[in-house]
C-alpha cells in the first residue's frame, strides 16, 4: 500500500498569533456568525412558511455543560457554512435535500459558462488554482517529469500563438497520413483501404471509431493482462440522442452544424460538407441502433467472452484481425498468432458492426461514407488542439448537450488538460504544496472504522447464507486502501521512469497530444502477457473523486478529495464521517454491489455466492430499481436499473459510515456542539452527507446525466438514500409514512 509523505511547513498565522490575538479573532468570528444566524432567522420569519423546529437531543454532560460550544476557527467556519446552505422553512421529513441545500441553491446560481456547479466543482476549482501556481511559479523542479508537465502546460497556454498561426495544417497532415478525407483533402476512393485507415487511426494515432480495444486485467485471472475489445464509435455521448430523435432534434442539428463548421474550416464547401456529414450521422445512427445500452451491461459474468483471434475473425470477418493487431504490436517487435486470446465484451455488437461495415464496403458511396466517418472520428478528437475557430465551432454542440457554451479561463482548461495528460508529475507538485499534516493517518483510521462497522453488520443480514457471509467478510478484510497518492511520485527516478520516452515542446501543442496518444498505446501494449500491477493508480492525486477497482479489490482516495468540505482534521467527526466517511463507505460497498459482488477477494470474476443468496440479493436489487425508477427530474424518469450499483453503494455506504461514527462516539466522547446550529451531532452526520450533493445545473446537463450517468442526480442521491435509513428517521423524528420515512424501505447492506 502506498504511503503518503509530508513536507514540513512553517507555522501558520494562527500558530504565530498571541493568546490575546487568538481571543480577539474568535470573538470577531463569533460576532460574524451571530449576524449570519440573525439574518437567517429574519429571512425565515419573512417567509410564508413556518420554521421547522428540530429536536435537539441532550448532550453528554461531561462534554457539553451549560452553554459550552466548539469555538475553534474550524468549528465557527463550518457552522456558518452549514447554516448558509440550509433552508429552515422546509420540513426535513418532507424533503431533506431542500432542507439541507435550499440556502446553498439560492445563493449559488450557476456561474457564467458552467453547466453544473456544486461541492465537487468548487473544490476542483480550488485545486486548479494550486496547480496553476506550482506550474507557473519559478520554483525548482524535483524531476524531469515535472519539467515535462510544465512544458506541456505552457504549450497549451500558447503564449506565442503558435496554435493560431498553424490553423488547420496539423490535422490536415494527419488526415493525409491515414489515407485522405473526401471532404477537404485530396482523396482517391480507388486507392483507399478500409483496413489500412482503421489500423492507422487506432494503432498509430490511438484514436477511436467503430470499436475500442486495449490491454487490461483478465477478470477471470486478474494477475494477468489480456487484450480487451468493446463496442464504441459514436460521436455523441449516448445512443439515445440518435435513437430518440425528433424531426427538429436540437442535439442532432447542433452536431451537424458543428461537423459542417469544422469541415468548412478544413477546406470543404459548405453545402457539400453538410450533405456528406448528414451521411456520417446516418451511419452513426446505425451504429447506435446496434449499441447495447448501459443498463443491459451490468452482469460482468455475461459480458466476459474469451476468444482466440481466430474465433474473433469468424465472429467479425470485416477485416483481418491478426494483421490489425500486429500493426500495433510491431512497435514492440512482437507478433501475435491466431491462438492469442482476447476478451470480447460485446460479441453481438461486433458481429452486427461487421455486417454493417461490409454492406457499406460493397459500394463506392458506402466506402466514401466510411472514410468520412473515420476521418471525422480523428478530427473530432483533435479539434480542441487546434486554433480558436475550431474550438469555437464546438460551442453550438456544447450548448445543445449541456446548456452552456463553456468559456472557462484558458489557464483552467490547460491545468485540467495537463492533469489528464501527465497527472502524476503534476500530482507530485500538488501534494508537496497542500497534502500534509495528519490527513493520511486519520483517513486510514476512518476507513478501518467503516470497514469494521460493515463487517459487524454482516451477521444481521438474514438473507445471506453463512458460507457466503464468511467469504464476504474475508473479501472486506482483503480490500486494500490507497490514500493521497502513490509512493513513486515523490521519487524522482521512479517518476521519470513512468514518463520515459514521452517528450513535449512548448510550441507544439498539437504534436504533444499526438505523442501522448502514441505513448499511451505503447505503454499499454507492453503490459500484454505481464503480471498486473495491483498497486497502480487510475486517478491522479489532484482529482476530486474516489473509486473502487474490482480486479484489484482496491479502494482509492486521491489527495484532491481529502480536503474541506469533504474532510478536515479540525472538523467535528460527525461531519467528517457524514461527508468523507460516506464516500469511503460508498467505495467499500462497490465491492458488494451488483457488479462488484461477482469478484472474489483476489479480484477474480467467478460465482462465489450460493444460488439461494444470489436470489435473495436480486430480490433486494429490484426494490432499489423500482424505488429510483419512481423518481422524476425535470419531467424525466430516473433510470433505476442503470444507476442501481451506485444507489446500492450510496445506501450501504451511508449505513456503514453512520455505524462507524456511533461506534467512535462510544469509544471516545460526544463532541461539543457547533455554535448557533440547533442540531445534534448525529443529525449533523446526515447534514454533512447531504450538503456534499448541493448543486445547480442546466436542464440539458440534467438530461444528459439521466441518459448517460451511472449515478442518480444529486437531489435523489440524498432523498433516495435517507428515505431508506431508519437511523435518519429516528434522529429527525420523522413520523411513519411521510416522504422521508416511507413504510417500505430498500436495504441490502
Amino acid at each position: 500500500m502506498p504511503k503518503v509523505h509530508y513536507q514540513h511547513h512553517p507555522r501558520n498565522f494562527w500558530q504565530r498569533a498571541t493568546v490575546l490575538e487568538r481571543i480577539l479573532m474568535i470573538l470577531v468570528l463569533m460576532l460574524i456568525l451571530v449576524i449570519i444566524i440573525l439574518s437567517a432567522i429574519l429571512d425565515n420569519k419573512s417567509s410564508s412558511h413556518p420554521i421547522k423546529v428540530v429536536h435537539v437531543t441532550a448532550y453528554n454532560h461531561t462534554m457539553a455543560k451549560n452553554e459550552e460550544y466548539c469555538v475553534t476557527p474550524a468549528c465557527v467556519t463550518v457552522a456558518s457554512s452549514i447554516l448558509n446552505a440550509m433552508d429552515f422553512s422546509v420540513d426535513p421529513c418532507k424533503n431533506f435535500y431542500q432542507y439541507a441545500c435550499g440556502g446553498w441553491i439560492k445563493s449559488n446560481p450557476l456561474p457564467d459558462g458552467k453547466s453544473l456547479w456544486g461541492t465537487f466543482g468548487k473544490l476542483w476549482q480550488e485545486n486548479q488554482l494550486v496547480m496553476k501556481n506550482v506550474l507557473e511559479n519559478k520554483t525548482e523542479l524535483k524531476s524531469e517529469s515535472e519539467r515535462k508537465a510544465r512544458t506541456y502546460y505552457f504549450s497549451c497556454l500558447d503564449k506565442n500563438e503558435t496554435i493560431e498561426q498553424l490553423g488547420a495544417t496539423p490535422v490536415l497532415e494527419v488526415l493525409n497520413a491515414i489515407g485522405g478525407w473526401n471532404i477537404s483533402t485530396s482523396f482517391d476512393i480507388q486507392k483507399w483501404s478500409f483496413q489500412s485507415t482503421l489500423q492507422l487511426l487506432h494503432n498509430k494515432y490511438n484514436r477511436g471509431g467503430l470499436f475500442t480495444w486495449g490491454i487490461g486485467e483478465d477478470e477471470r485471472n486478474s494477475s494477468n493482462n489480456i487484450i480487451q475489445i468493446d463496442q464504441g464509435g459514436l460521436g455523441l455521448p449516448t445512443k439515445d440522442y440518435y435513437i430518440n430523435k425528433t424531426d427538429d432534434d436540437p442535439v442532432l442539428n447542433a452536431y451537424l452544424t458543428y461537423m459542417t463548421k469544422v469541415g468548412v474550416l478544413l477546406g470543404g464547401e459548405e453545402n457539400e460538407t453538410r450533405r456528406q456529414m448528414e451521411e456520417v450521422i446516418k451511419f452513426e445512427t446505425k451504429l447506435a441502433m446496434i449499441t447495447i445500452p448501459a443498463e443491459e451491461r451490468r452482469d460482468d459474468e455475461q459480458l466476459y467472452n474469451k476468444k482466440t483471434i481466430s474465433q474473433l475473425q469468424t465472429l467479425a470477418p470485416v477485416f483481418n484481425w491478426q494483421e490489425y493487431f500486429n500493426f500495433a504490436f510491431r512497435m514492440i517487435d512482437r507478433k501475435l498468432n491466431m491462438d492469442e486470446e482476447v476478451v470480447v465484451y460485446a460479441p453481438q455488437y461486433l458481429e452486427n458492426m461487421s455486417s454493417l461495415v461490409t454492406k457499406y464496403l460493397s459500394s463506392i458511396q458506402g466506402k466514401i461514407i466510411l472514410s468520412n466517418y473515420l476521418g471525422w472520428m480523428l478530427v473530432q478528437s483533435l479539434t480542441s488542439c487546434l486554433s480558436k475557430p475550431f474550438r469555437d465551432a464546438s460551442k453550438v454542440l456544447r450548448k445543445a448537450l449541456i446548456g452552456s457554451e463553456g468559456g472557462e479561463a484558458s489557464w483552467r482548461y490547460c491545468v485540467s488538460d495537463t492533469n489528464g495528460i501527465i497527472g502524476f508529475a503534476l500530482g507530485a507538485m500538488f501534494v508537496r504544496e497542500v497534502f500534509h499534516g495528519d490527513s493520511k493517518f486519520m483517513a486510514e483510521q476512518m476507513i478501518e472504522e467503516i470497514r469494521e462497522a460493515f463487517k459487524k453488520n454482516l451477521p444481521t443480514l438474514s438473507w445471506m447464507d453463512p458460507e457466503t457471509r464468511q467469504l464476504a467478510q474475508e473479501k472486506a478484510n482483503a480490500i486494500t486502501d490507497m490514500i493521497g497518492f502513490p509512493d513513486f511520485i515523490l521519487n524522482p527516478d521512479k517518476l521519470d521512469k513512468k514518463y520515459e520516452g514521452l517528450e513535449f515542446y512548448e510550441d507544439e501543442y498539437f504534436n504533444n497530444n499526438i505523442r501522448v496518444g502514441q505513448f499511451s498505446l505503447l505503454q499499454s501494449m507492453k503490459k500484454l502477457g505481464k503480471p498486473t500491477n495491483k498497486t497502480e493508480w487510475e486517478m491522479s492525486p489532484p482529482t476530486v473523486n474516489a473509486y473502487y477497482t474490482p480486479t484489484k479489490n482496491q479502494i482509492v482516495f486521491p489527495a484532491g478529495i481529502l480536503q474541506a468540505p469533504f474532510y478536515d482534521v479540525n472538523y467535528p467527526k460527525s461531519l467528517n464521517f457524514g461527508a468523507m466517511g460516506v464516500v469511503m463507505g460508498h467505495e467499500l460497498i462497490h465491492a458488494f454491489d451488483d457488479q462488484g459482488r461477482e469478484y472474489d477477494k483476489d479480484g477474480n470474476l467467478h460465482q462465489w455466492w450460493k444460488n439461494s443468496t444470489i436470489k435473495s440479493f436480486q430480490e433486494r436489487i429490484k426494490c432499489f430499481i423500482d424505488q429510483y425508477s419512481s423518481y422524476e427530474f425535470g419531467g424525466e424518469q430516473v433510470k433505476g436499473k442503470q444507476t442501481v450499483g451506485e444507489n446500492i453503494a450510496d445506501n450501504g455506504g451511508l449505513k456503514a459510515a453512520y455505524n462507524a461514527y456511533t461506534d467512535w462516539v462510544k469509544v471516545n466522547h460526544l463532541e461539543l456542539p457547533l455554535p448557533g446550529v440547533n442540531l445534534t451531532h448525529n443529525q449533523l452526520f446526515f447534514i454533512g452527507f447531504s450538503q456534499v450533493w448541493c448543486s445547480s445545473s442546466t436542464p440539458e446537463t440534467m438530461h444528459l446525466t439521466i441518459l448517460n450517468d451511472a449515478h442518480t442526480p444529486g437531489p435523489y442521491r440524498v432523498i433516495g438514500t435517507l428515505s431508506n435509513s431508519k437511523d435518519f428517521a429516528r434522529e429527525f423524528e420523522c413520523r411513519s409514512n411521510v416522504p422521508m420515512n416511507p413504510e417500505n424501505k430498500c436495504e441490502i447492506w
